[in-house]
This record gives structure tokens, sequence and C-alpha cells, in this order.
């Protein structure tokens, strides 16, 4: 009698029933929808502070500060200075000892040599932000005065404002986009570790859950464990586009409402772009195909970690360092950067835990080359079908295990028992 073969034409019914499951839940539209609900809150209370802070700030510039100084630079200009409500003092330390006591509101001293020495301000207190009025007299009787004594009031703001430097930077005869092309490749950095982190538990659930519900030996007899797998990981990826298309959606309305009030110009000079975003569709396309490998490899590898342990709460454990891996590549960020093609860079960069950070961030910035990007594109790509491959060879041998840990040799044929 020929020994019966669980069929692969179940792949779709598994990817439907998985998708479906999970996006038909409440919870996962609850989770997913809090991204931009938490980001349209962090908005809309900048803009409440901002504007808050605005209106402070004019209410305090009508309110007059009176205040006692001396000037031993010679610069200020008396009528500038009574003007502001200065009147002159003849002990700096009385003064300042009647601010102390709260007979005064303010005390300025004018340094002998303002460039080596600071202008000392004393104040009664008035809050954290409400006592920064104080220093916006004394910066603004200083300048006043000196732009009094130069004459030319152009010079004057020539002198106390230097103009601003439009810098544009030239590659192969075309311009760069400079900190803004760093925008459009960096958004698979970004998306990248939302991914991960809001669907890291699903990954590791994708080989747990049937081992806990003690049902893998019933499902294994009607299904190939490759087939159950690719189309859990499959269905997850669907799940994922989902969420991305939650999240970023919303963003995009956010973005390009808040665009123009923001100041946000309509293109950009340096080439083609997305509202004010440069696109350089070389490294468009470079991150877009880092963030697919690297999230199929972090997948790979967390559904092989649920493969061997017995629970989710040991194989949460696993995730931690999973998650660790992924930050420690930002504690070299600086390095990443600045040094593109050392050592330290390289390492990071072709080692598959830290690879995906690594590379991504080299690609937003510009320090990725086309031979490194493809190196890694293989490290990554091939990591992702080890993974996946070590997951479905233990959970296949493995599945009955359901109050230990997988022998991992033992589940690869290294060590043969008898």
């Amino acid at each position: 009698m020929s020994q019966h073969r669980p069929s692969r034409h179940n792949l779709g019914t598994v990817i439907s029933f998985e998708f479906r499951r999970t996006v038909l839940k409440p919870k996962f539209w609850a989770i997913s929808l809090a991204v931009p609900v938490l980001i349209a809150v962090v908005v809309g209370l900048i803009a409440l502070s901002g504007q808050t802070t605005a209106e402070r700030a004019e209410s305090q510039g009508s309110e007059p500060v009176v205040f006692t100084y001396t000037d031993a630079s010679g610069l200020i200009d008396p009528g500038i200075a009574r003007a502001a409500g200065g009147t002159p003092a003849t002990d700096p330390a009385a003064a300042r000892a009647a601010v102390v006591a709260g007979v005064s509101q303010c005390h300025i001293d004018y340094p002998k040599d303002p460039l080596s020495t600071p202008i000392s301000v004393r104040g009664r207190d008035l809050g954290l932000f409400d006592s920064a009025r104080y220093n916006a007299v004394a910066e603004s009787v200083f300048r006043s005065s000196i732009e009094q004594r130069i004459g030319d009031p152009t010079l004057a703001k020539l002198a106390l404002h230097p103009p601003d430097v439009d810098l544009v930077t030239y590659a192969g005869g075309q311009p760069t986009p400079g900190i803004a092309g760093v925008i459009a490749p960096g958004i698979f950095l970004v998306l990248f570790y939302l991914g991960v982190l809001m669907l890291g538990n699903q990954m590791l659930n994708v080989t747990l859950e049937e081992k806990e519900n003690r049902v893998t030996e019933m499902i294994l007899t009607t299904m190939n464990p490759t087939t159950l797998i690719v189309g859990k990981v499959l269905a997850l990826i669907c799940i994922g586009i989902v969420q991305g298309l939650v999240v970023g959606i919303p963003a995009s309305l956010v973005f390009g409402l808040l665009s123009n009030s923001l100041g946000v110009p309509a293109a950009s000079p340096a080439g083609p772009a997305l509202g004010s975003i440069p696109i350089n569709l070389g490294a468009v396309a470079i991150g877009f195909g880092l963030f697919l490998t690297s999230f199929l490899m972090f997948t790979g590898l967390l559904v092989a970690i649920g493969a061997v342990m017995p629970s989710a709460k040991e194989a949460g454990n696993a995730f931690g360092v999973v998650v660790m891996s992924m930050f420690i590549p930002l504690y070299a960020a600086s390095l990443l950067v600045s040094d593109p093609h050392g050592v330290v860079s390289q390492i990071f960069t072709f080692f598959p835990l830290t690879a995906p950070v690594s590379a991504l961030l080299r690609n937003a910035t510009g320090g990725l080359d086309g031979w490194e990007a493809a190196v890694t594109l293989v490290i990554l790509a091939g990591c992702a079908w080890l993974f996946l491959i070590l997951g479905v060879r233990l959970f296949r041998t493995g599945s009955i295990s359901y109050d230990s840990r997988v022998k991992i040799g033992r589940a690869l044929g290294w060590r043969r028992g008898r």
C-alpha cells in the first residue's frame, strides 16, 4: 500500500483562511489604526502647542520688562535702553540683590568685552518659558544699540545677521538633492521597523499556534508542512501590505493637507519629486528590494524560532534578542554614515542580522555602492530561503514536541538516535 502524501493544492486555502482570520478581527484594526491616530494626535498637539507659544510670545511682547542695567562696554545707547524699560544702575551688586529680594524685576550687566564674556541677566522667576523674556530684552537692547552706532541699517543687519547660504551640490553634471534625498529611500527603513515590530508576534505564531493547540498531527495528515508554512507567510505578507496602507494613506493625506500650512514647496529643483520629496528611482528600487528581502529573512528566522520553542512565552525571549539585533546598527549610525566603506560598516552590512538596518541606512544616505547592494540582497534572500526551509524542517520533525524544545541537531539529522 502506497504511503499517503499530503497535497499542495491547499496553498490558496491557507492564505485565504489566515488572511481573513486576522483581518476580520477587531483587534487587528484597532492596532493598525492606532498608529495613524497617534500620529494625528501628536501632529495636532504640536500644532496647538506652536500656536499657543506664538500667542504667548505675542502677548509677552506687548508687556514691557522693567529692568536696571550697567554697561561696562560703553556700547549701550541710553535712549534705546530707556525706551525698552531700562534704568541705569550705579551699583551692580545692589541691583542684583534687589532682584534676589524681589524688589526689582530684572537686572542686566553688559560686560566690558561682549565677545569673550556673556551678558549677565538676573530676573524674577516667571516660569520655565516666560522667563526667556529677559534674554530677549537684553539681546534686543544690545542689537539695537549696535545698529545705532553703525548708522547704516543694511550694514548693521549684515553684521548681526549674516545672509543665508543656498548650497547646491552636483554629481555627474546633475544637482544632488542633499538631505531631502534621504526621505524617499529612508521610508523603507521605517517600514521595516514597523513591519517587524507590528507583525513579529504573528511571525512567531506561524508555527506556535498549532503546537500550543495540540492540533499539528491532525493538520499534517492532510497538508504538507511546507504548504502550511508558506501559505501562512504569504498571508502574513498580505496582512503587512494592508497594515502599510492603513498607516501610509492617512499619513500621506495629513502630509498633503499640512504641506501648505507648513510652507512646503510644491516641487524640488533637484529633480522629480512627489510634493517636495526628490525621488531617486535607483535608490528607491534598492530600498524596496532590501526591505522585501529583509522582511522575508526576519519572517523566516522567527518562523524557525517558533518551530523550536514549545510555547509563546519562551519564543518571546528569543524575539527580544532578534529585536535587539535590529537596533544595534542605530548605535553605529554615525559611523555608517560618515565612513560607509570602512571595515565596521562592511561587517554590519554583510552580517545577516544587522544587514537590513545597515544597508537600508547606507542606501538612504547614498553610501551604498551597487555591488554592495547586490551582495547584501543575495545574502538576505539566501538567508530568508534557508531560514524558511529550516523552519519547515523543524516544524515537520518537532511538531509533536509540545512540552520541550526541539533538538535542532536531531531534527536536521546531524545526530542519529538508536
